[in-house]
């Protein structure tokens, strides 16, 4: 058996490159990565946090956030967790409104990358998920409640 315990030192680096593999597409080395950084420190929940970023990245948005609330069991006051539950129930159609709660009270995080990232997330759902339908969708309805 190999002693891990040199390694220690190097659960970050793990973690940050874990995280560039996933914004790579390199979803194998990703995995690999996260699993290193949780032998590294297994009672640390951001390996698990990395893993659900990579199912969100993937849209698998049921993996995801399983793994997100996962984390929040452990640690209820995990802002990347929550910021990254909030866009996965964003992106759910039966949980929008619970996922806008999330991002809202993720709003006032006094981490500026999370107060980033929820009030983009929070613009991206005005915008693209809870728009109005455009011209041409209003058009197709109307084709289609007259061909009935």
């Amino acid at each position: 058996m190999t002693d891990i315990s040199k390694f220690k030192d190097d659960f970050v680096l793990f973690l940050e490159a874990g995280f560039i593999a996933v914004n790579q597409a390199d979803e194998d080395s990703a995995v690999k990565l996260f699993k290193a950084a949780q032998l590294l420190d297994d009672q640390s929940t951001l390996p698990k946090v990395g893993l659900g970023y990579l199912h969100l990245h993937k849209l698998e948005l049921r993996q995801a956030v399983q793994l997100f609330e996962d984390v929040l069991k452990k640690e209820p006051n995990n802002e990347m967790a929550s910021t990254f539950l909030g866009l996965c129930l964003t992106m759910s159609p039966n949980a929008v409104d619970r996922g806008e709660e999330i991002l809202k009270e993720m709003k006032n995080s006094s981490d500026k990358l999370i107060k980033n990232l929820s009030h983009t997330a929070l613009d991206f759902v005005d915008k693209f998920i809870k728009k109005d339908a455009g011209p041409a969708e209003v058009k197709q309805k109307k084709r289609t409640h007259k061909s009935k």
